[in-house]
C-alpha cells in the first residue's frame, strides 16, 4: 500500500524494523518537503515487497556503474518523474537512503546521491569508495550525503 510522506508530522510508518527508523523517517520527510518545496509534488512511498521494478532498475545502475550489491534489506521505495527528470528513491533497513536522478533528455545530468541517516554506519559497501559530506536537517539531526555520476545509458 502506498504512503504519502508527510514531512509536518514525521512518522516512521513502513520503517519501524529499521534500527534507525526515527532518523531514516526524518530522512524521508526532508526528501519530501523538498520535492514539494521544489516541483509541488507530493513523496509517495511504497513497501518494497510491492515495487521489485523500482529496486531492480537501482541495483541494475549500482552493480553496472560501480559494482555495488548492498546487502542491507530495502524497506520502501518511490519511483516518479518531475519535469524532465526521472526519479527513484530505495530505502534501506540500516538507514541508507538511495537516490537516482536520470535526467531524460541531458546525459550529463545523471547521479546516484547516496544518504546516511543520523546514528548508522557507513556500509561496508560503501567504506573507502565515497567522502561523505555532513548536512543539518530540522527532520533528519546530521545527514551525510556524497553521490557518483552516471555514465551509462538505464
Amino acid at each position: 500500500m502506498s504512503y504519502i510522506v508527510d514531512f509536518k508530522n514525521v512518522s516512521t510508518v513502513g520503517l519501524e524494523s529499521s534500527p534507525v527508523a526515527e532518523a531514516l523517517a526524518g530522512l524521508r520527510a526532508n526528501e519530501a518537503r523538498y520535492y514539494m518545496n521544489k516541483y509541488k509534488h507530493e513523496f509517495i512511498v511504497v513497501p518494497a515487497s510491492e515495487s521489485q521494478d523500482t529496486i531492480n532498475y537501482v541495483n541494475q545502475i549500482l552493480k553496472k556503474e560501480r559494482n555495488i550489491e548492498f546487502a542491507a534489506k530495502p524497506l520502501e521505495t518511490s519511483s516518479f518523474q518531475v519535469e524532465n527528470i526521472k526519479i527513484a528513491y530505495v530505502f534501506y533497513e540500516d538507514g541508507l537512503a538511495l537516490n537516482v536522478m536520470y535526467t531524460v533528455d541531458d546525459p550529463k545530468k545523471r547521479a546516484v546521491g547516496l544518504k546516511l541517516s543520523e546514528g548508522m554506519d557507513i556500509p561496508k559497501e560503501l567504506e573507502d569508495k565515497f567522502k561523505f559530506a555532513r548536512q543539518k536537517s530540522k527532520l533528519a539531526g546530521t545527514i551525510r550525503g556524497s553521490f557518483f555520476i552516471i555514465k551509462g545509458e538505464y
